[in-house]
């Protein structure tokens, strides 16, 4: 009965799809795909991280139907990635072998291949460019033309620039000097969260999965509530290194051989490793400051989301039930895109029966406390 109201709803959901296509084209212009891609990067790399599928076609395809929405675009990509079968597993990617075009220290000042600021809005003056209303296709080429002339008259080594594609992790150095403990590799087979749902107490590999994939903002929201008291945090950047990291399958039919892999292509990473101080008390109550390390790596040029996850990684590698920030059923249940839109979004479906049950409760309740007055009166 209490669904009622919503009998022949059908035609309504009709016109409503209508009008959301004609919301989105009421102006009589289309958004290329290829201008999406070419203008819309840092959304992209968002919706591509947040979706666990790196295709910047897609990824422009989905926002253009999301009308800009990143939360409906992560929606939306996710859902086809679900149909996609998975047909071959990559060889072990090492972030030793990324080619990087930024790379930075907020630890130490000069560092082995130097500190490379490449492409960040860091050091911009955060003001309106009026100059892009009369941006246009040609103005672009104009702008690239002497770009590109430029740096072809700028003398540059070569040499330096192949060694970009190798060069060495800060905390390398660290480790070499004994202030770091050794990282040993952990070569148990990563759980996967998207085949197999998340059990509690989870590994760190479905931990990283979900951080990585987790909705930027929410993640960005509980590394900044642990700076600012929950866990009482300062951590610094490590190293911070955005470039693309090469892919290799193996042959289906050999050993595995190095030899034998053949390169299929590469992807864009963000990847950070943070330095957070612990206080260590060591023998007749002396203590010292030691260092651990929380790590991060997004799709994508993702800094901010890279640097929080690794603040969130260290928080749940040390459980404590007395900061949110430090619970991992906490964390990893309320980060997440889709689940937190959808389910927000589902209060906005037909509830009838559920309220009309509360109201006749609040009304029964009324009643009895009415007639109660009335009995005490008489």
């Amino acid at each position: 009965m209490g669904y009622v109201a919503v009998k022949g709803g059908t035609k309504a959901i009709e016109e409503s799809i209508k009008r959301l296509k004609y919301e989105r084209v009421h102006k009589g212009t289309a958004i290329e795909l290829h201008k999406i891609e070419a203008g819309m990067r840092g959304l992209i790399d968002q919706v591509m991280s947040e979706s666990s599928l790196y295709d910047q076609s897609l990824s422009a395809i989905a926002i253009k139907q999301a009308e800009g929405n990143p939360e409906e675009a992560v929606f939306l990509l996710r859902a086809y990635r679900s149909t996609l079968p998975r047909k071959h597993v990559s060889r072990i990617i090492s972030s030793e072998n990324m080619k990087v075009v930024r790379r930075i220290s907020a630890s130490f000042k000069d560092v082995p291949g130097g500190q490379i600021l490449g492409a960040t809005t860091d050091y911009t003056h955060r003001l309106l460019d009026s100059e892009l209303e009369k941006e246009s296709d040609k103005s672009i080429q104009d702008w690239l033309r002497a770009y590109q002339e430029e740096n072809r008259s700028t003398e540059y080594n070569q040499k330096h620039m192949d060694d970009l594609n190798n060069l060495p992790k800060v905390l390398d150095y660290l480790r070499s000097e004994g202030l770091l403990a050794s990282c040993e590799n952990n070569d148990l087979q990563p759980r996967d969260v998207t085949r197999k749902s998340l059990e509690f107490p989870s590994k760190r590999s479905e931990r990283l999965q979900i951080l990585t994939r987790g909705q930027t903002g929410a993640v960005t929201s509980l590394a900044y509530a642990v700076i600012r008291g929950y866990g009482a945090l300062h951590p610094t950047v490590g190293e911070l290194r955005v470039g693309q990291l090469p892919v290799y399958l193996d042959h289906p039919l050999d050993d595995g051989q190095e030899e034998d892999s053949y390169y299929i292509g590469d992807f864009t990473a963000t990847e950070v490793e943070m330095l957070i101080p612990l206080t260590v008390e060591k023998e007749q109550g002396k203590k010292e400051i030691e260092f651990e390390v929380g790590y991060g790596m997004c799709m994508g040029q993702n800094e901010t989301k890279a640097i929080a996850m690794g603040i969130l990684d260290n928080c749940l590698e040390r459980p404590n039930n007395e900061f949110p920030s430090h619970n991992e059923e906490f964390v990893l249940y309320h980060i997440d895109s889709v689940e937190s839109t959808g389910f927000i979004s589902h209060l906005k479906m037909p509830h009838y029966v559920t309220f009309q049950s509360k109201l006749d409760s609040i009304r029964k309740s009324k009643d009895q406390t009415t007639e109660q007055e009335v009995g005490l009166h008489e």
